[in-house]
């Protein structure tokens, strides 16, 4: 009877869900940010359009507005469900915060009495969204459907764009600009670059151009989060991350607070779904937070820092000594999380063995006393007396070209985890690189007998077969 919806904006909920009302000839409603009183009205003249009323319905409050929708699916007009939306829900509960109890009472006289209702409460402030079902929460326990709608992966994002054909332009225009449908057409109005040789252009013409809707983007997604208050310190926030201050306690340093006083600002950016927090792999307890929207990265790495220059027509000058930022703190990063997208999706088959944990992690090594970084990690639990498994190592690279250093460090990081007590007789060594690998570094591979994969752009985006696990 009631479903959940949710997602960032700009992701085409909007358009989804319009879609399905019309197919079922259904009610919709999207709200907008004004007085309970006005929203209300709204509501009223929405839905005497729907009953095809000659004048708008006046109701005295919400209680009469939902009493009536729900009547509305209790009726015996038609044959099939009644499919009602409401988008925009979070502009409604914030000026009504009764209509969640409201909902809640209606939903539960149904539930032992015959009603074609079907009720989808549509948002896009994530913290709002996902408060509904919150222990407390009127609505907790009475939800059927919980749908998160999701940005597009790396793979569909560039068929989506049109540059599937080119993996090096594709993970350049993913690392920018992520798998937001609405950026292609209803902000660039199908401005994408032709050919790798174009992305320079194209990047100082849309996201770094003052006259782009996309400029100004990425502070938009976050003033638009109903929890955040103080934007400047949960920039600030980002900003760290942004800049490779990943654990809790890198992020306090570089912000100048305790580690104590961001705990608010952390769980605010996770719940709005702009931050999450990824466990690491091999040391419990230990974690570090990654920016989801590659927007927002873009702009803390190169855009905030050069917003003056940017804003007063600069664009080709900022973005041409940016070069090292945008590899090191927004395609690196990017890619690596690419990497594990892939081994999460495509590259299962590679393994052949059930899929445990894919995340990263630091392997500590007490022999050379050095921590290895290990950037894609698939880890089974053990249970009982059974081993922790370690089915993959991986070292990503992307503008490094891997050689043979590379396949030594996650070899040694193997024999380490082994000297730990866990299993890695089946582990895969997994080398990806969007600059190529060397000859010596093939060579080798091409003469050993152990499982290892060279995974370059070609074959993460499918247009080519990955490389044989043996020799």
């Amino acid at each position: 009877m009631l479903g959940i919806v949710s997602g960032r904006r700009r992701m085409g909920k909007t358009y989804l869900l319009r879609a399905l009302v019309e197919q079922h000839h259904g009610f919709y409603f999207g709200a907008t940010a004004a007085t309970a009183a006005e929203s209300l009205r709204q509501f009223g003249a929405a839905l005497a359009e729907y009953a095809r009323s000659p004048v708008p319905f006046a109701f005295a409050t919400w209680d009469d507005a939902i009493s009536y929708l729900f009547a509305l699916g209790a009726s015996d007009r038609g044959d099939g469900p009644f499919l009602a939306v409401i988008d925009e829900f979070p502009y409604l509960a914030k000026t009504a915060p009764e209509l969640p109890s409201l909902i809640q009472r209606e939903t539960d006289r149904f539930q032992v009495q015959e009603s074609r209702m079907r009720l989808l409460l549509c948002g896009s402030a994530m913290s709002v969204m996902g408060g509904l079902l919150a222990s407390t929460a009127p609505l907790r326990g009475r939800a059927q459907l919980e749908l998160v709608v999701r940005p597009f992966g790396y793979r569909a994002s560039a068929d989506f764009w049109g540059v599937a054909g080119d993996p090096a332009l594709a993970a350049r225009v993913h690392a920018v600009l992520g798998g937001t449908p609405a950026y292609r057409r209803q902000f660039l109005a199908d401005d994408v670059p032709a050919r790798l040789e174009e992305f320079d252009d194209w990047v100082c013409r849309t996201v770094l151009s003052p006259f782009s809707p996309l400029f100004r983007e990425a502070r938009y997604l976050l003033a638009e989060e109903a929890d955040i208050r103080d934007t400047a310190l949960y920039h600030s926030v980002l900003a760290a991350v942004a800049q490779g201050n990943a654990t809790r306690g890198g992020i306090a340093g570089y912000i100048g607070r305790k580690s104590v006083d961001i705990s608010h600002p952390l769980n605010v950016l996770e719940d709005s779904h702009l931050l999450v927090r990824e466990t690491d792999v091999f040391r419990a307890g230990k974690s570090q937070y990654r920016i989801t929207e590659p927007l927002i990265t873009f702009y803390e790495a190169v855009m905030r820092p050069a917003w003056a220059r940017l804003e007063s027509g600069h664009a080709a000058e900022v973005w041409a000594q940016s070069a090292g930022r945008f590899a090191a703190q927004v395609a690196g990063p990017h890619f690596e999380a690419v990497c594990r997208e892939y081994v999460l999706g495509p590259g299962r088959s590679l393994l052949g063995a059930s899929l445990g944990h894919v995340g990263s992690g630091i392997v500590s090594d007490p022999a050379t006393r050095q921590q290895i970084e290990i950037d894609v990690a698939v880890v089974e639990a053990g249970t009982g007396a059974r081993k922790p498994t370690v089915a993959l190592l991986g070292e990503a690279k992307w503008g490094t070209v891997m050689g043979v250093g590379h396949l030594a460090k996650l070899r040694r990081a193997r024999e380490a985890l082994a000297d730990r007590g866990m299993d890695v007789a089946r582990c895969v060594l997994a080398c990806f690189s969007a600059a190529g690998f060397s000859d010596a570094l093939r060579a080798e591979v091409s003469q050993e007998r152990e499982p290892v994969l060279l995974l370059g752009l070609e074959e993460l985006y499918g247009r080519l077969p990955p490389t044989p696990l043996f020799g």
